[in-house]
């Protein structure tokens, strides 16, 4: 399968290419490799997020590329596997990539070391360690998005905000056991001695098919409000469970893994009122999404159905590869060809207030951030789609920064 990917972006990319005046043609591609995992851990999202990267890569193309250089634009599937990412990353090297995306949090922790020392970009959107936000420490690696960290955060200030003081309430936090779903346990904690709230932590088996047991305990604990982190099935069956035991969905919030398919699988109305954070904006109507319709969709060049277009995942997908791309704008516009790794991480660090045409927040970059802002919003569940709560904002960036700072400092002092 990964070698069928491969070929058919290579394939689009030369496509573009033959359509291209002559002067464009001349100049080099511009080489991404996305090896991600399309068969084990990830398959919830991968297919939408590809679809989504693919094409608004295509989109680039059609539109001239980044100053006359297209993008090629190398897909395969490593199964979640980090052997299999090292072996893509050594051809994507090998190929000229000057950036990769894993979309695996085993793969890019695998990777760190590798991409700073060869001096390639890895983005890990929503993956990876949220303390590469620290880009002294980690110079070639940018999250790019809010780190689960500035989730956890935000959610918190949604419920503080909401009910006018948290001082008193009582907070569940529901997890899969595992290193991500304890990732914001440290930023809760802090947030409940700082807001008063009291906090409870309960975790449940992976991969999350089986949680009644759990949500037994969290029935009786009497929580005014719930936070689930979890990913693919396993959130939709974080639902169920918690109404099945009291508990109303506008009470509960979630990570930013639940999407369409997952209140399809709760019950559209059943679902109504849950809350989510949310990275990008939800539905087609973006200007950005309604150009890739117009000009990749509909005369048959996407990389997909029609009908992820808009979805959650697919949207996420589309922010990656425009953010992406407008680094190696800046980075041709400031130091001119050829464009290098060293080039383009110094490109996306002159991003300031890019928004994708309103796809995102504005995201701004710096050699110290890599994070970008950590700006989110919530979104709330009303039946057919997901509907803004609040504007675009970060929260509590003080005590995700500590968190932050804490991992760097381990990482320089132990490469690890």
């Amino acid at each position: 399968m990964k070698h069928i990917i491969k070929r058919l972006a290579i394939v689009a990319a030369l496509g573009a290419a033959l359509g291209s005046t002559p002067a464009m043609a001349e100049k080099a591609p511009i080489k991404f490799a996305t090896p991600v995992d399309f068969t084990a851990v990830y398959t919830f999202l991968t297919d939408e997020y590809s679809q989504g990267q693919r094409d608004y890569i295509t989109l680039l193309n059609e539109q001239g590329g980044v100053d006359g250089h297209l993008i090629e634009l190398s897909v395969s599937d490593t199964g979640n596997q980090p052997q299999r990412g090292i072996e893509a990353y050594n051809r994507a090297k090998r190929d000229g990539a000057v950036l990769v995306d894993f979309l695996s949090t085993p793969v890019a922790r695998a990777m760190v070391n590798r991409v700073n020392e060869d001096e390639i970009v890895m983005i890990t959107a929503l993956h990876g360690r949220g303390d590469a936000s620290q880009g002294e420490a980690f110079p070639y690696v940018f999250p790019v998005m809010a780190t689960y960290w500035s989730q956890a955060a935000l959610l918190a200030d949604f419920m503080n905000q909401q009910e006018g003081g948290l001082k008193g309430k009582k907070v569940a936090h529901v997890y899969i056991d595992s290193p991500f779903g304890k990732e914001p346990i440290p930023v809760l904690e802090a947030l409940s001695k700082d807001l008063g709230f009291e906090l409870k932590t309960f975790p449940y088996a992976s991969p999350g098919n089986e949680q009644t047991t759990t949500w037994s305990d969290v029935r009786r604990y009497k929580p005014d409000f719930v936070i689930i982190w979890g990913a693919g099935g396993g959130q939709a069956v974080s639902i169920r469970d918690a109404i099945r035991n009291g508990i109303k969905p506008e009470q509960i919030h979630s990570v930013v893994w639940l999407a369409e398919a997952d209140m399809d699988a709760v019950g559209r109305d059943t679902a109504k009122g849950v809350r989510k954070f949310s990275p990008t904006v939800n539905g087609a109507d973006s200007p950005l999404l309604k150009e890739i319709v117009g000009t990749v969709i509909e005369p048959g060049k996407g990389a997909g159905p029609k009908e992820r277009v808009g979805s959650t995942y697919y949207n996420i997908g589309v922010a990656t590869m425009a953010v992406a791309a407008e680094a190696a704008r800046k980075a041709l516009a400031e130091f001119g060809e050829p464009l290098t790794g060293e080039k383009l991480r110094k490109g996306f660090e002159l991003i300031e207030g890019y928004d994708a045409q309103g796809l995102m927040p504005p995201v701004t970059f710096s050699a110290q951030d890599h994070q970008g802002g950590g700006q989110g919003r919530v979104v709330s569940w009303d039946g057919e789609t997901w509907a803004p709560e609040t504007d675009w904002h970060a929260s509590f960036q003080d005590i995700v920064w500590e968190e932050i700072n804490k991992g760097a400092e381990q990482y320089k002092k132990e490469g690890k």
